[in-house]
């Protein structure tokens, strides 16, 4: 599994947003978002560069953990 750091996720439906992000690029990335940690983990495989740019477009940051 991959991890990502996110940054401004602040409730429920932030984390909905970033989920649909990594889909977005992944389909079958497997996402799943620790609301309380702030954080993102996916698949191994998928391209993370392109994970955070979909994370950024959602009006998040995101970044290695």
């Amino acid at each position: 599994m991959q991890v990502l750091t996110v940054t401004g996720m602040t409730c429920g439906g932030c984390a909905k947003s970033v989920e649909k992000a990594v889909i977005r690029v992944a389909p079958d990335a497997g996402p799943k978002v620790d609301l309380a940690a702030g954080k993102v983990s996916f698949a191994d495989g998928v391209d993370t560069a392109q994970v955070i740019q979909a994370i950024e477009r959602a009006g998040f940051g995101a970044s290695p953990a």
